[in-house]
């Protein structure tokens, strides 16, 4: 890891933005379980991963999948799995199948967005009014900072509303972003809440300080210097793109049927990207290689570190954001990178920069295999940055006092909570509690005050997901290692009725 780097991110982990957590009492940090970087397992790799797919598309209901490794600046394997088209038995090819990363379409926004901040035009504690067409009010006195946008921390209620599939739907997303602003809910600065609409105003702030329509600025200015010549912004796709895309697949009564394509550019800088392998093995390069890949730079090393570097965290003592990445793991070595989540596609970035180790993979299933990007996600990690559990604690029975219910904080605050923005955590013993959210049932076992860690089973290596709890007795907040981006807060006890659901909303992340 470079010097510059390696400051910044100490730098920001010292500094970190006031949030609810900054207030709680200080707790002793729990000793990290050991973790590691098996690079050996780097050369049965494609072997392990096959294996993995192979019992995916069996019993998962995956229809294609696309996953590509990088290292120390060459790839790995950039490997398809299933059908582009099942219906016409079209393989998906690794080289040149198109998939649609869903919010993964951020980081490409924060490097624009960091491209105009070096330049001089852009300023991190910007007020966001200086460089838009139109006026969002001050909450408190309180305006929204460039700064919270990369942090999602603006301080607004979630948005919906923004995805088609007729193409005459279709709002540009200038005039869609100046149209739809949120509901402020809380001063900016304050709680990571995701905010597609954020994003989508960074892509605004970058139109209008550039002077080039958003799509046009990133093929200029990232995809062509990086030669990611299989990348758009653009719905519907160039007619060089379009016969090569994977299509989503419904599945009933044991066969599939294609479905029609989803329009997300009426928040194109949030998630509308369509990609393939090879050129988001550029990217991964290119992003651990300080910004720059074959010559040409993209980013100084300066922005490249401030990307990575800590921003801001929900829970004491989880990881939080960096500056558009979110974390996955503080050290073992460190993890960053991104997740998306479309109707069709489930696709997950993640980077080791200390190792030069980046993985991108993108899974296309019927609605029942959606938790399968996750599987293959926590396989490739721990096949290659394995873990030991934690130790378990048992010194004070705490279960029982986080039982509830408990409301997510990325929500549309206007609107009648949607039954999976509840959790219920249930104590099933002294020290371990189950947590059903997002229509998944997840059991935690202690490992210190306040903190649980997932117990996975037989899948060794971890990872290990963590859940935090924070706050007062009646004002508990909750957060997962996993999700970053949002937390859950309290609202009642199990008595109350309580929510089911098994699908998420129209974007995961």
């Amino acid at each position: 890891m470079t010097t510059i780097r390696t400051l910044l991110m100490a730098t920001s982990a010292a500094v970190l933005a006031i949030t609810p957590a900054a207030f709680a009492p200080a707790m002793a940090q729990p000793a990290q379980p050991a973790a590691s970087f098996n690079e050996e397992a780097l050369d049965t790799l494609p072997a392990f991963i096959d294996g993995v797919m192979a019992q995916q598309i069996a019993s998962r209901e995956v229809s294609g999948a696309l996953v590509t490794v990088v290292h120390d600046g060459e790839i790995v394997l950039s490997r398809g799995y299933g059908f582009v088209d099942v219906e016409n038995r079209i393989p998906v090819d690794g080289d040149s199948t198109l998939f649609r990363p869903g919010s993964i379409s951020k980081m490409f926004t924060w490097v624009a967005l960091m491209q105009l901040i070096e330049q001089g035009r852009v300023s991190l504690d910007d007020d966001v009014n200086q460089h838009i067409d139109f006026e969002i009010e001050p909450f408190d006195g309180q305006p929204i900072t460039v700064r919270d946008l990369f942090q999602h921390t603006p301080g607004m209620s979630d948005v919906g509303g923004f995805t088609t599939g007729n193409l005459e739907e279709l709002i540009d997303h200038a005039e869609w972003t100046r149209n739809n602003v949120p509901q402020r809910v809380m001063a900016p600065g304050v709680e990571v809440a995701y905010s597609n609409w954020g994003t989508s105003l960074a892509g605004y702030i970058v139109e209008q300080v550039s002077g080039e329509h958003f799509a046009d600025y990133v093929e200029n200015h990232i995809f062509a210097p990086l030669g990611m010549t299989s990348s758009t912004f653009r719905e519907p796709l160039p007619d060089a793109l379009a016969g090569r895309i994977a299509l989503g697949h419904d599945l009933e009564h044991g066969r599939y049927s294609a479905r029609s394509f989803d329009y997300y550019s009426m928040v194109m800088p949030a998630g509308s990207a369509t990609v393939s392998g090879p050129d988001m093995a550029r990217f991964m390069i290119a992003m651990m290689n300080d910004g720059a890949l074959d010559g040409t730079r993209i980013l100084s090393e300066e922005s490249v570190a401030l990307l990575e570097a800590n921003s801001i965290a929900n829970a004491p003592r989880l990881p939080g954001m960096a500056h558009g990445y979110l974390v996955y793991r503080e050290e073992g070595p460190r993890l960053i990178g991104h997740a998306g989540a479309m109707r069709d596609f489930r696709s997950n970035m993640i980077l080791s920069p200390e190792t030069g180790t980046g993985i991108f993979l993108s899974i296309v299933a019927a609605p029942a295999g959606r938790p399968a990007q996750g599987e293959l996600s926590a396989a490739i990690t721990g096949r290659l940055f394995p873990q030991d559990p934690a130790p378990r604690w048992s010194e004070v029975a705490e279960a029982e006092q986080f039982e509830g219910r408990y409301l997510v904080n990325r929500r549309d605050h206007a609107r009648e909570p949607h039954p999976l923005m509840h959790a219920v955590v249930e104590a099933v013993g002294p020290n371990a509690i189950t947590i059903t959210s997002l229509g998944q049932t997840q059991y935690f076992e202690q490992i210190d005050s306040g903190l649980f860690e997932q117990v996975t089973g037989l899948r060794a290596g971890g990872p290990f997901d963590r859940v935090e709890f924070y706050g007062e007795p009646g004002a508990w907040r909750v957060s997962f290692a996993s999700q970053p981006f949002m937390n859950w807060q309290y609202v009642g006890p199990l008595e109350d009725e309580e929510a089911e659901g098994t699908e998420d909303g129209e974007t995961g992340r």
